[in-house]
């Protein structure tokens, strides 16, 4: 099997039949022309933007090398999806490059229909990309379209702003501690491989939240980016933090959220709104089933320059070693 017959036997899954190319579209579809040319045609309304998202995830980095090769596709396409909702935008498709040590047709076979499940289920089709041979990667650049001039960005916040973050945090870093045990909490497992990405809630924040981004290398590290971006200092209350009743049961309260605030792979929002605002955004996310908490406030740049401080339910800032996840200290 060469490059170009894995690419029609795996990865023309959204084109219509399975055809390779994808024939022309009428110019109402997003997708004008898909897998098989040199480059996607993509359709753009007028009255929106193209948001572009990049990641690439390495095998022994991002995943195990003997992860499920249909979670670990999952999870790359929703950790990219993830990206679009920070920013208010709808999936519209992606692309593949990936990288493989060898042709093992049983792991493409899984990690394909991993791959299509989620294509389809968040209705974001492939729509290209590239095969090569080398050390497993998976990078996938995705694409979605915003409303002009209301993507959520992380430079909006102001003074006085509410911090907010969606579900609970710290379960996907537990369950990395975890991943080889045979008695590993399924729950955290399901937290770590198939994170929700919240584009509903994302859309519903465009127009109504200052800033955002989501929670990807840890709480304090991420909020610390609309903390610099806005000229602000962030401060979280550490009892605040939404931890769920399976990380309280492995950790205890306080190890729980200074986990939930250093841990990263949550891939929930987080994101600054005006306390007016808030109230509908509240509203409207309990009518898409989406717990929002309050977690703290955007305060005027303290003294010292700090992005981001910590405190307890006393008000005593706190002493945070861990605040998140680097590439490069790792």
């Amino acid at each position: 099997m060469n490059e170009f017959e894995l690419i029609r036997h795996y990865f023309c899954f959204s084109t219509p039949d399975g055809r390779y190319p994808a024939p022309d579209a009428d110019s109402s579809s997003p997708v004008a022309l898909g897998v098989g040319d040199d480059c996607a045609l993509l359709n753009i309304p007028p009255d929106r933007q193209l948001a572009v998202t990049t990641d690439t995830l390495v095998s022994g980095v991002h995943f195990t090398t003997d992860g499920p090769p249909g979670l670990i596709a999952r999870r790359a396409l929703r950790v990219n999806l993830s990206d679009l909702a920070a920013m208010g935008a709808t999936p519209l498709g992606f692309q593949l490059a990936l990288t493989l040590p060898a042709l093992d047709r049983n792991w493409l076979e899984l990690f394909s229909a991993g791959l299509a499940e989620d294509a389809e289920r968040f209705a974001c089709p492939l729509i290209g990309g590239d095969t090569t041979r080398g050390p497993l990667s998976i990078t996938i650049t995705m694409m979605g379209t915003v409303p002009r001039q209301q993507a959520l960005t992380r430079s909006g916040a102001n003074a006085g702003d509410i911090i907010c973050v969606s579900g609970t945090l710290g379960d996907a870093a537990l369950a990395l501690e975890h991943l080889a045990s045979p008695a590993a909490d399924a729950y955290l497992l399901e937290r770590y491989w198939l994170p929700e990405p919240r584009l509903t809630l994302g859309r519903l924040l465009g127009s109504r939240a200052s800033a955002g981004l989501d929670v990807s290398d840890g709480l304090l590290q991420d909020v610390g980016h609309i903390a610099r971006a806005s000229g602000l200092t962030a401060c979280i209350e550490l009892e605040k933090v939404p931890v769920s009743s399976s990380l309280l049961h492995h950790k205890g309260d306080d190890a729980a959220r200074r986990l939930a605030i250093s841990g990263g792979d949550d891939y929930e929002l987080c994101f600054t709104a005006s306390e007016r605002a808030l109230a509908e955004i509240d509203s409207r996310a309990i009518g898409i089933g989406c717990r929002i908490t309050r977690i703290g406030q955007m305060l005027p740049l303290s003294a010292d320059g700090v992005a981001v401080i910590c405190i307890d339910d006393g008000g005593h800032r706190l002493a945070i070693r861990e605040t998140g996840y680097d590439h490069f200290q790792h």
